[in-house]
């Protein structure tokens, strides 16, 4: 069984590896920081949607930001899509669960607000279909996927795909870039906190 555990940490370990050392990478990191401190600086929100583990790990960075992450500061406008039971329920039994995300969008969001998304295979539907209409609107698109990047590669104005295949080693992933973002974002927004 130490055997087994040993595998999985390093399993882990080799692909954030395989991150740091990924200079595109890094390079997108320190842009997606930028595009979300200006849009905050801007009053313009960020949203997060995802689906399973993937929407609980949107809901966990949109509370970092609009809680705290470090800073004792003032609170910034981010949401998950998710988190409204009775709306999520009705629009996916009166219309289709596809497009739980695309509509909430459609009412809430506007040009210049951030939306990421996560999904492990970059093919989930109903995240494709958000950023379709966050394309429509002007919301800036930031796709946190697996190696391929799927679907959602082509409709994200910038990406994170993770290099493996494996759905725990992608979403272990996205949380350590989802908080590298959320301190960096943190430290530009607020900077005398």
């Amino acid at each position: 069984m130490t055997d087994k555990i040993k595998e999985l940490i390093s399993s882990s370990i080799s692909v954030k590896t395989q991150l740091l050392e990924n200079e595109t990478l890094l390079q997108t990191v320190d842009t997606v920081v930028n595009v979300i401190t200006n849009a905050f600086l801007a009053g313009n929100k960020v949203l997060f949607c995802g689906n399973g583990g993937s929407a609980a790990d949107a809901q966990h960075l949109a509370a970092e930001f609009s809680g705290r992450f470090y800073k004792n500061r003032k609170a910034l406008p981010a949401e998950a899509l998710h988190c409204n039971t009775s709306y999520l329920t009705a629009v996916a039994n009166d219309y289709s669960y596809d497009v739980i995300y695309a509509r909430l969008l459609e009412g809430i969001g506007v040009k210049g607000d951030v939306l990421l998304g996560f999904s492990t295979s970059g093919n989930s539907t109903n995240i494709i279909k958000a950023f379709e209409v966050a394309r429509e609107i002007g919301i800036v698109t930031v796709g946190l996927t697996g190696e391929t990047g799927g679907a959602m590669k082509q409709l994200s104005d910038y990406l994170f795909n993770v290099p493996s295949l494996v759905t725990p080693r992608i979403q272990e992933s996205h949380i350590l870039l989802g908080h590298i973002i959320c301190e960096l974002v943190e430290e530009k927004v607020f900077p005398n906190h």
